[in-house]
């Protein structure tokens, strides 16, 4: 890849790995359709609410399930290792799903299958954020959203499709079995992909790990200066880190800035399902029916609605290292709250099942299509980019793991009970969501600090430094001791060197003369 910028090399072996992304999307997708098809009710004789309920569930079940191993087999077998027992595990659940007999094997099926996507949700972001340069890291892990969007593109448009093409069981074992093909393609290929450098240099495999940052840094160049001092950043952080801890997921716990930073992503990932996401995915189409229009209208909306999510995510792609973080997750919480709002007065004047007037099926169409684009441009991409940047070494594949657990355990939850919450209670369910919203909003512009541009060898310094209450600092002030460590590096001309290559730049540009003469 040597006639690829470093960045843009960066960014493409992260697009890779976010087909693991995508399939989880797919899945999320693809599931509404397979449910609401009458083949599959034909065929599994008319399941009772609580069976399709557990159909949904059991994989976000499975998810959480899988999100704990990734803390454990990420350490041992390392990133990649990680993605390709994913990808065999989604597979395996993925086959007994299609090939169900039972609604009994499509249980165990959903169960493995969300084992898969578990493992891959908590391990692509964390995969990405150690590859990627701090100038890109917020788009690199934003891939995660953007893809999982694509799949859940895909997903609609391929069940629409199914649903009007095929009359037997085809109508939902087709669109199960194709989520097989990408799966495929990320285990079978990973390996041709690098390791996390830091991984490699954690594992005490120098060479490898030196030789990995110089094909990631440099067209393989294990002398360039850029590639020289990112090594030895990384191995004194690693050094330091061995003297001041171990690699343990109690270190999670017993230290102060970890304990806060493992507080803020696990509140993160609560307040993400919180906004009330699982309860549009999941209950959106049953509302369409309501208001009365038909399945296949619904299926339409429902794709439309994907394609106005992968819009919002690739805004955050391309703004995220530009507006950081903070702001767009506090901005977004409250554009949720203002639809969440606007929906709650629609549900009450307009009830659902009641012979409602056209402008208010619009209406309510209209208001679940700005919530996904208020939700999919800041706060589904920042619950992965954040968790993924703000922990040291020793303890990021265990604080991801818990956040991620974090977010199926909250989203199983809010899928169970939104169904019964709609029936008992209607519209007044939406306030539950309202409230999340507006102190999801207070919360994230009190206490999470500014991530943007920092390296991730420098985090331990800017928790450390940062007051709990954010406001009453600038981002000056959080970054000082950082800047300071800079400086006295003589790493300045090093970061605006990097800095100044853009995705696109020349593969051929390298330190000049005087460039490595400052080295």
């Amino acid at each position: 890849m040597s006639f690829l910028s470093p960045k843009l090399y960066q960014f493409l072996v992260s697009c890779f790995a976010s087909v693991g992304s995508f399939t989880y999307g797919y899945d999320l997708g693809i599931i509404a359709q397979v449910t609401s098809s009458e083949h599959f009710h034909r065929y599994f004789n008319e399941p009772s609410s609580t069976e399709v309920g557990l159909v949904v569930s059991l994989f976000t079940a499975g998810a959480f399930t899988g999100a704990f191993l990734a803390g454990f087999s990420s350490n041992y077998i390392g990133r990649r290792g990680t993605i390709a027992l994913a990808t065999a595990v989604f597979i395996l659940g993925s086959a007994l799903q299609s090939g169900a007999r039972s609604i009994h094997y499509l249980f165990g099926g959903r169960f493995i299958g969300g084992t898969g996507v578990g493992l891959l949700c908590m391990i692509i972001p964390l995969y990405q954020a150690e590859l990627a340069h701090p100038s890109i890291r917020g788009r690199v892990t934003a891939l995660q959203q953007f893809f999982l969007g694509i799949g859940s593109l895909c997903a609609s448009w391929i069940g629409y499709g199914c649903y009007l093409g095929f009359s037997d069981d085809n109508q939902w074992r087709l669109p199960l079995g194709i989520q097989i093909i990408p799966a495929g393609i990320l285990g079978g290929l990973i390996f041709f992909f690098p390791e996390s450098p830091r991984w490699l240099l954690e594992k005490d495999r120098a060479e490898e790990g030196l030789k990995t940052l110089a094909r990631l840094y440099a067209h393989g160049d294990v002398e360039d200066a850029l590639v020289r001092v990112e090594f030895e950043d990384i191995q004194t952080a690693i050094v330091e880190e061995r003297d001041l801890t171990v690699s343990s997921w109690k270190e999670l716990f017993t230290t102060k800035s970890n304990f806060r930073r493992l507080f803020l992503c696990v509140a993160l990932q609560a307040s993400i399902q919180m906004t009330g996401v699982s309860a549009i995915q999941y209950y959106s189409p049953t509302i369409f029916a309501q208001i009365g229009l038909s399945t296949g209208r619904t299926l339409l909306f429902q794709a439309i609605n994907s394609i106005i999510a992968l819009i919002g995510q690739g805004i955050c792609i391309a703004l995220i290292d530009i507006t950081g973080r903070r702001w767009p997750l506090i901005l977004g919480n409250l554009g949720n709250c203002l639809t969440f709002i606007a929906g709650a007065v629609l549900l009450a004047k307009f009830p659902p099942g009641a012979n409602n007037p056209r402008s208010a099926q619009i209406g309510f169409i209209a208001t679940t299509w700005i919530y996904n684009f208020c939700f999919s441009t800041a706060c589904g991409p920042l619950s992965w980019i954040i968790p993924a940047e703000v922990f040291n070494t020793a303890t990021r594949s265990w604080g991801v793991s818990i956040s991620t657990m974090t977010s199926f355990a909250f989203n199983t939850m809010v899928g169970q009970v939104t169904d019964k919450a709609m029936t008992d209670i209607g519209y007044k369910y939406y306030f539950l969501f309202i409230v999340c919203n507006f102190t999801n909003a207070i919360f994230f512009w009190a206490l999470l600090p500014e991530t943007r541009g920092v390296p991730l060898e420098s985090m331990n310094n800017l928790w450390e430094s940062a007051t709990w209450f954010v406001p009453t600092m600038k981002r000056h002030d959080f970054l000082k001791d950082f800047e300071d460590e800079v400086k006295a590096a003589g790493e300045k001309p090093i970061q605006e060197h990097i800095e100044s290559q853009d995705l696109n730049a020349d593969a051929t540009n390298e330190p000049d003369a005087s460039f490595k003469e400052k080295i």
